[in-house]
C-alpha cells in the first residue's frame, strides 16, 4: 500500500513556505503596480520602447498572476483547499504572460537576457508555489 499521501501532521516548514509564497506574491503585485503607474516619458528610450510594445493583455496577465498568487498564498496560510485552484489560475496567468513575451514580435525583439531570465524565474516560482499547494493538499494539510 502506498502511504505517501496519507494525512499527516503539518510540517514545521509549511508555515515558512506559505509566508514566503505570500511575500513573493506581494512582490509581484508591487512590480505590477510600479509597471502600470510608470510614466513612459520618464523612461530611457530602450525601456520606453519595451514599455510601449507590451500589449495590455500581457500586462493584465502579469497583474492576474500577482493577484492570484497573493490570494492563493493567503489561503495557504489559512490552510484552505481553495488555495490549489487559485494558485492554478496564477500558474495559467503566468504562462499566458510568458507566452506573450515570447510570441509578440515587437516585444520579443526588444527583450534582453536579464528580462528573459527574470521572466523564467517568475514562472519557476509560480510553478513551485502551485506544487507546494498541491503537495500540501495531498498530505492533508489543507482543510
Amino acid at each position: 500500500m502506498d502511504d505517501r499521501f496519507t494525512p499527516r501532521p503539518v510540517a514545521r516548514w509549511y508555515w515558512a513556505g506559505a509566508i514566503v509564497a505570500l511575500l513573493l506574491g506581494l512582490l509581484i503585485c508591487l512590480g505590477y503596480g510600479v509597471h502600470v503607474t510608470t510614466d513612459p516619458a520618464a523612461l530611457a528610450l530602450d525601456d520606453r520602447a519595451l514599455y510601449e510594445a507590451e500589449p495590455a493583455w500581457v500586462s493584465g496577465a502579469f497583474g492576474l498572476t500577482g493577484a492570484a498568487l497573493t490570494i492563493g498564498s493567503i489561503l495557504l496560510i489559512l490552510r484552505r483547499t481553495a488555495a490549489e485552484p487559485v494558485l492554478l489560475v496564477s500558474l495559467g496567468a503566468v504562462c499566458v504572460w510568458f507566452a506573450g513575451l515570447l510570441l509578440v514580435p515587437q516585444l520579443r525583439d526588444l527583450l534582453m537576457t536579464p528580462e528573459i531570465a527574470l521572466a523564467v524565474v517568475v514562472v519557476i516560482i509560480t510553478w513551485t508555489i502551485f506544487w507546494f499547494a498541491r503537495h500540501s493538499r495531498q498530505r492533508g494539510w489543507l482543510r
